[in-house]
């Protein structure tokens, strides 16, 4: 049996993950941020964590508990937790970037630090982490979650080269638009932290307010959060997991053009895309 952690699991790919997971057979430790996310889980018999990636000392006393479920022995990581802060990047303030910076990208990798330290004890392992389109392109008013998907991108490619001959395997899974809550809490974020009627970028906000609270899918070629579960699937399965796994038509899409384009030509595209 492989022992599987998964981050980020309240909603949408995350709780894909550890049901599909769990109907498979693997011993799946789900961490969520409250508990009280994780009812749903527990009754399908999966071992539930709070987990809260902004926070060392959670970081720490979840991942400590994790061992214990596990027999100190984590086969596969999952990174799934993170949240998207919408804003045009001249209205995030700094403590609006480092709170982005500290769940999607400071304390994903503390958790995968310590996670590596066991597996190389252990002498194996596999982690995956959920990126996104928007760690190959960017799209405008979207900066902060741009960034961290960037900054993700690189600790990755980073670590595959410090790990080689360790039997520690990374991988990036890469989605485009998918079927889960990421809209819904991306506006409370907006709600929270951005003033409008200060910025100069009102109106477009205007038409940022509807994509993110229009009913079903707001945007074309979404895909249900199986699609991801299926690549992760293959990175805990494969004797050789790949580097990277995009995921939806969009994605597919933008890393095709940002290697045929030239600079402007993508830009005008992506100015496009961020317009609808």
């Amino acid at each position: 049996m492989k022992n599987v952690l998964i981050t980020g699991c309240s909603t949408g790919i995350g709780y894909c993950a550890a049901t599909i997971l769990h109907q498979k057979g693997y011993r799946v430790i789900a961490t969520v941020k409250k508990l009280s996310d994780a009812q749903t889980l527990q009754a399908l018999g999966i071992t539930c964590l709070e987990l809260d990636l902004s926070d060392s000392h959670s970081i720490v006393t979840a991942f400590n508990c994790a061992l214990e479920h596990c027999d100190s022995r984590i086969d596969v990581l999952f990174n799934n937790g993170a949240f998207g802060q919408p804003g045009a990047v001249e209205d995030l303030s700094r403590s609006v970037l480092r709170e982005q910076f500290e769940t999607n990208v400071f304390g994903t990798q503390e958790l995968t630090n310590l996670v590596i330290a066991q597996m190389r004890q252990q002498g194996h392992g596999r982690i995956a982490y959920n990126s996104s389109v928007l760690g190959i392109i960017s799209l405008a008013y979207r900066g902060a979650y741009n960034a961290s998907k960037y900054a993700i991108e690189g600790l990755a490619d980073t670590l595959r080269l410090e790990l080689r001959g360790s039997n520690i395997h990374i991988s990036l899974i890469e989605p485009g638009p998918i079927v889960s809550q990421f809209r819904a809490n991306a506006f409370a974020k907006y709600q929270q932290n951005i003033d409008k009627t200060q910025s100069a970028h009102r109106d477009t906000y205007d038409a940022m307010e509807r994509r993110l609270t229009k009913s079903g899918p707001a945007a074309p070629f979404t895909l249900p959060a199986d699609a991801v579960v299926d690549k992760l699937l293959h990175v805990i399965e494969s004797k050789r997991p790949k580097i990277r796994y995009y995921v939806t038509f969009p994605t597919y899409l933008f890393a095709t053009l940002k290697r045929i384009l030239p600079h402007r030509s993508l830009d005008w595209v992506l100015s496009k895309i961020s317009d609808s």
